[in-house]
């Protein structure tokens, strides 16, 4: 028995790291429309794109330009 409660421990806090991990956003655009973001937007400097996974998992990238901010919930 003693077999089994140590992975099935360790595969639950595994679980549980990998979900505190996430950090969902909101990036609010220069024409007021809001996208919601599974995680924080990654800033690309030399791009100058926010790249960023929307709610569906697609991922996406959007100009600097546009964006007006960008806020964690």
């Amino acid at each position: 028995m003693n077999q089994r409660i140590i992975p099935a421990l360790l595969f639950t806090l595994g679980l549980a790291t990998l979900a505190g991990c996430s950090t969902p956003s909101v990036i609010t655009l220069t024409d007021g429309r809001q996208i919601q973001t599974v995680d924080t937007p990654k800033f690309d400097e030399e791009a100058g794109f926010y790249e960023f996974e929307q709610l569906d998992g697609k991922r996406a990238t959007i100009n600097k330009d546009q964006v007006q901010s960008v806020k964690e919930l």
